[in-house]
């Protein structure tokens, strides 16, 4: 790995200021915080942002001080995203001293990839071009077989041990997230249109599929544990569709120590393109194959940007189930009450709040406000992601979040 002198010194810099920032004792009080939410302890109202498609007009390529080739502008971009984090966000996100080592790693992939139309627009719509169109062409899904170079991965920790390991901690982290979205991937394999047509049409395809991408899921998972190449996600991980992953529940009664197994992780499943689809065809062409996922997690998340008050009844089949999401196009009440304070209510507020010509934030709090006094009594998270524009107006998502803390607060006072 090779970084240049001038490159070293910006980095090892940025460093130290998320040293600073990720020593500072708020950051153990958040942590303690998440850990009695994710543990379904009473706590305010916790709010988190992440602004993903946003980042490009927050964060750009015109901050980053390394050199256009330095192999580690990546982590560059990373500990400068935590620093925005500390002096522009403030949310409940943790900002932990420690830089990531990752597992390196290599797949073979399952064979065959979606292919699309792409418009113009940079962030417009695109249309899926079937590449599943008959019974045979299943035999074109391969199961992935993985493979850990535990010879690189121990270089490069090594390198990144002596750039950085005398100022913040370098952990080795294997693969950290244990997700699937089987019936996503089936649309965009076999084009939208085709795939409602098959679940009347051409229920057994749809199984044969379905059962072909999680076993390609569920060995490249069982591969990864038997090289040892897990990593508990019970920290300030990334878990289901926006959540911190904090608990004393994680990992579970028998584990070594060292060995991590998919019982000791968080777990998550999605089905996004059943928006419209009833709970009965969700359970049977979607929850029904999932569950080979999850029922092997030691606790999950379900859903993303899927609608599920109608369909709480079936994702509470989900063992170990602890976070559902709830998106911008659910009934907030219906499922307050089929929630209460038995999982977490993992609220995604309409990103189009932040994303829309002007800025009101008279009406944010208006929302914030109105949502919090229907889930009074829930174990709710405000989790704002899905931004694909803040329309060149950074601090939107800065007042987003004051006001959103501001409102999270005043709701227990």
């Amino acid at each position: 790995m090779q970084v240049t002198k001038k490159d070293k010194t910006i980095l090892r810099e940025l460093a130290r200021k998320v040293a600073e920032i990720g020593n500072d004792p708020v950051q153990k009080e958040r942590a303690a915080l998440w850990t009695r939410h994710n543990d379904l302890k009473p706590t305010r109202p916790l709010v988190l942002i992440f602004p993903e498609g946003s980042w490009r007009e927050m964060l750009t390529d015109k901050d980053l001080q390394t050199s256009a080739d330095c192999p580690l502008r990546g982590l560059e971009w990373d500990l400068r995203a935590r620093i925005y984090y500390r002096e522009k966000m403030q949310d409940d996100n943790v900002i932990e001293p420690v830089i990531v080592s990752p597992v390196v790693s290599r797949s073979t992939g399952w064979g065959i990839s979606a292919q699309a139309t792409h418009p113009e627009e940079k962030t417009g719509a695109y249309h899926f071009i079937p590449v599943l169109k008959t019974e045979a062409d299943i035999e074109k899904i391969q199961l992935p077989k993985v493979t850990i170079d535990w010879d690189q991965t121990r270089r490069n920790f090594a390198e990144l041990q002596g750039m950085f390991g005398d100022i913040l901690t370098v952990e080795l982290r294997g693969r950290a997230g244990m997700g699937a979205a089987p019936m996503d991937t089936y649309s965009q394999w076999r084009g939208l249109d085709q795939t409602f047509m098959d679940l009347v049409d051409n229920p057994q395809f749809v199984h044969k599929v379905m059962t072909r991408i999680m076993d390609g899921v569920v060995g490249d998972m069982e591969q990864w544990e038997a090289q040892g190449g897990l990593s508990l996600n019970n920290r300030n991980h990334y878990v289901g569709s926006g959540g911190n992953g904090y608990t004393r529940q994680l990992p579970q009664p028998g584990f070594d120590g060292k060995h991590v197994r998919p019982m000791d992780m968080w777990g998550h499943a999605t089905a996004q393109i059943f928006s419209e689809v009833s709970p009965a065809m969700h359970e049977e062409f979607a929850l029904r194959h999932e569950m080979r996922l999850m029922e092997r997690c030691g606790l999950n998340c379900y859903g993303c940007c899927e609608p599920l008050h109608n369909k709480l009844g079936i994702s509470k089949k989900i063992p170990r189930l602890r976070r559902i999401s709830i998106s911008p196009w659910a009934d907030v009440v219906k499922s307050a009450a089929e929630l209460g304070n038995k999982y977490i209510f993992s609220w995604k507020p309409n990103p189009a709040m932040v994303a829309s010509e002007k800025w009101h934030p008279d009406h944010v709090r208006k929302v914030l406000k109105d949502f919090l006094a229907k889930t009074r009594g829930c174990v709710v998270e405000m989790v704002l992601k899905d931004t694909h524009t803040c329309r060149g107006e950074p601090q939107r998502m800065w007042e987003w979040t004051r006001i959103a803390r501001e409102v999270a607060e005043e709701s227990v006072a």
